[in-house]
Formats: C-alpha cells, sequence, structure tokens
C-alpha cells in the first residue's frame, strides 16, 4: 500500500533490470545446449524498450503474433530479423513480407501468395513449417508434410528455413523427450530427402524449459520460442516457475476509489450483470468494500494476486472490486498486484494502462 500516489494510475510498473538477468540466464542456459532463443514481444505489445533488452541480452531474432507491433518495432529502428509468429493471413501476404523476415505457415495457398509477394518486391521471405505435434493448434500432420515440402522447395522467393511445432498452448501438452524427439526426426528426414538443410528446428513456448533443462540430448532442436520465462521468469510453468529467474518484473498499481463498509450480498431483485452472467456472493455480513480504478477493459481477473491481505471479489468494465477484510484503505491509496502472463498481457495491450520503466 501506497498512501501517497506519485504517478498515474492504473500503471503498470516494469522493472527492466529483472527482465535483463532472465535474459542472461535462459541465454545462458540455451547457449550450453547449442540452441538459439527467439524472443517473444506479443506479452508487451512489441515494446520497443523490452525488445531492445533482448538484443542487449544477445537474442538476434524477435517474434510477435502481430503485424503491427512487427511495424511498430520497425519503425523504431530495428534492424534485427522478425519473425511473425501467428500463421499469415491471405490479406496480409503484403504486410507480411514487408515487416518480417521469417513467418510460421502451415497452409500452401497462403505460402504461394508469399511467394509471389516476394518475387514482386524482390526479397527472400523465410518460412518454417509448422507441425501438429498433439496440441491442436496450428500444424501439418506428419504424414501430409513431405508432400507439402515437396512444392515448397521449387517455389521462387521463399526458402523453405525450418520446421517447428508449437504445444503447451491450446492443448497444454508439455515438449517432452516423444515429441522433441519425432521433432527431430522430422527435420532430419527432410534435410536427408530433398538435400537441404533447415537453419531453425524450433520449438516453443516457455513450457520447453522442463525438458531442455533435463535433456541430454537437444537432437537437432535448435531454436526456441520464448516470451513468458524471459518476462516473468516462467511464472505459470507447472505453477513453481524457473529457479534463479525473476517473476515480479511487472507489478500493477492500481488506486482506491472507494472504500465503504456495506453488505456482502446484493440486495433487490436479481438479473444478469454487466456482462450476461448471474453473479453469486458469499454472505460475510458487512464488509468493507473497496473499489479500485481497473476493470475487465484493462485486465484478467484470474492474473492478479494481490500482495496486500485483501480479495478480488469482481469486476465491472472500469470498475475492481474487493473485500479489503482488516486492511485500512482509503481513497487515494494504492493497491499493488503481482500479475500472470494474460494479466500482463491485457495490461501491456491496454492503452488505459500507464507503463513506467524501472531501471
Amino acid at each position: 500500500m501506497r498512501l501517497v500516489p506519485v504517478m498515474e494510475t492504473p500503471r503498470i510498473e516494469i522493472d527492466l533490470s529483472k527482465i535483463a538477468h532472465n535474459v542472461k540466464k535462459l541465454t545462458e542456459l540455451c547457449g550450453s545446449k547449442g540452441v538459439s532463443i527467439t524472443a517473444v514481444t506479443k506479452g508487451v505489445c512489441g515494446d520497443p524498450k523490452i525488445a531492445r533488452l533482448f538484443l542487449k541480452g544477445g537474442i538476434e531474432i524477435i517474434g510477435d503474433s502481430r503485424i503491427a507491433n512487427l511495424k511498430k518495432m520497425r519503425e523504431a529502428g530495428f534492424q534485427n530479423p522478425f519473425l511473425l509468429l501467428r500463421l499469415p493471413a491471405l490479406n496480409e501476404v503484403e504486410s507480411v513480407v514487408k515487416y518480417s523476415s521469417i513467418s510460421l505457415n502451415s497452409e500452401i495457398d497462403i505460402i504461394k501468395e508469399l511467394s509471389k509477394t516476394a518475387l514482386k518486391n524482390n526479397v527472400i521471405h523465410k518460412i518454417i513449417l509448422m507441425v501438429e505435434l498433439g496440441d491442436l493448434r496450428e500444424g501439418i500432420m506428419p504424414s501430409d508434410l513431405e508432400v507439402i515440402v515437396k512444392e515448397v522447395i521449387h517455389l521462387e522467393g521463399i526458402k523453405l528455413s525450418g520446421v517447428g511445432t508449437s504445444l503447451a498452448c491450446l492443448g497444454g501438452v508439455l515438449p517432452d523427450e516423444r515429441n522433441m524427439s519425432q521433432l527431430s526426426n522430422i527435420a532430419q528426414s527432410i534435410e536427408d530427402k530433398f538435400g537441404i538443410t533447415l537453419e531453425f528446428v524450433s520449438s516453443g513456448n516457455s513450457s520447453v524449459y522442463t525438458w531442455l533443462e533435463s535433456t541430454e540430448d537437444v537432437g537437432k532442436i535448435n531454436n526456441v520460442r520464448l516470451g513468458e520465462s524471459l518476462l516473468l521468469g516462467g511464472k505459470d510453468l507447472e505453477c513453481k516457475g524457473i529457479p534463479g529467474l525473476y517473476y515480479d518484473a511487472f507489478t500493477l498499481v492500481v488506486e482506491v476509489l472507494e472504500s465503504k463498509v456495506k453488505p456482502s450480498v446484493p440486495y433487490g431483485k436479481i438479473s444478469v450483470d454487466a456482462f450476461g452472467n448471474i453473479p453469486e456472493f458469499e454472505n460475510r455480513g458487512q464488509i468493507r468494500r473497496v473499489i479500485l480504478g481497473i476493470g475487465r477493459q484493462d485486465i484478467l481477473l484470474s492474473g492478479l494476486t494481490p500482495r496486500l491481505d485483501i480479495e478480488i471479489l469482481g469486476a465491472s468494465s472500469d470498475h475492481l472490486i474487493a473485500d479489503a477484510k482488516k486492511t485500512d484503505l482509503k481513497p487515494g491509496d494504492e493497491v499493488i498486484f503481482d500479475v500472470d502472463y494474460g494479466a500482463m498481457l491485457a495490461a501491456m495491450t491496454s492503452p488505459y494502462v500507464s507503463k513506467v520503466y524501472l531501471d
């Protein structure tokens, strides 16, 4: 709790030195295994200050899911390779070729359009073919991959630079010896059959740490796409985090707008709330209810952990309601929250949350 606000609220405070520490530790670990890092900036909305920390720490490739974020960094003067993480849409191939050096792909028709656009712009656009290994997000089924590779290697303006997979994103399937060996074997098979050398054999996301730290042989895996572990130390990774990293480089600071003793249960005829739900409340008698100046439009409630002994009860678009319990909170006080990846992403994306950088 801070009694006198010194800056605009709500704000997310970003400790750059802690992020730099995480970058150093992870590049050392990955480097010891012969694996490079693609640093993912989508969680911070392509923030140039944080992206520069990644590059300063020895990371060469920046990855993001949004072309707007890649454009922002390009316009900020970045000359490093950019990887577009989200599969390209047909309507954005011009921007894909313009703002990214490499893109992840799984559809041959879109790759053909990328080829035409690259030729028109007299550039070579690298692609990584994504392979489905169980998480059921993007990816070509392994049995169909050879046919796609055969087409891709004959396209002008396109260079098949690698294969990759996405794990622990949608289905929660973790990288392990089985699926990482499968990806490695797929890469070896493509190189042998088509007489090419793949620049990237890439896995994501930060959940790859457990496998990478414990395995004695990474096979042909030579790249990992990391975001959360660089920013939050893998705080959500199997609910324990990565040892030796900082989990609190990002903190959310919110101001108290109202503090009053009120009933704990709404009274009157109950209907749906502003989001179409019928809320349920525990009867705690009279409690000190505080209203904080942030809401669902700006933050993911489930990703907030208050540092004070208060309990979040719910939120509307613009207000967060909490039971202050025995904490004496008054209007103007500031409450600090730790954030998980989802809450950080929402806060960094919201234009209504100020970003403050701490050295």
